[in-house]
């Protein structure tokens, strides 16, 4: 399966000739968080989210409220898949709560505070 890049219009990068891309999240993917995304909604906790295509990251942002920094970051950087792995999910002060390859378990970070919540 083939993870689509958007390009940037040519003339943006450091080669005019060559438009510059973008990491974005694959449908799969935006499937996964906005799975989650819902739940966490329906629990009253997250209210609003944000998606960043940047060069190299990815950037899907959870808030509270819309005028807040985000709760959450869940990033995708496809240039750590070999080292760390190309998912995190990253906190409010920049802390990594967990990264990894799988896209499942590194947001099982986030389904255990769901879990403390309907307790």
């Amino acid at each position: 399966m083939n993870i689509p890049t958007i390009p940037i219009k040519a003339g943006s990068g450091p080669d005019p000739e060559r438009p510059t891309e973008q990491v974005a999240f694959h449908r799969t993917e935006l499937s996964i968080i906005l799975s989650l995304y819902g739940r966490m909604v329906a629990a009253g906790e997250w209210r609003d989210y944000g998606i960043s295509c940047l060069r190299e990251v990815a950037v899907f942002s959870v808030f509270r409220r819309t005028a807040e920094m985000p709760l959450y970051r869940i990033e995708k950087r496809p240039k750590l898949r070999a080292k760390q792995g190309m998912y995190a999910v990253v906190g409010t002060g920049g802390q990594v709560l967990k990264r990894g390859a799988d896209l499942k378990s590194v947001l099982r970070v986030l389904e255990k505070k769901l879990i403390r919540i309907v307790e």
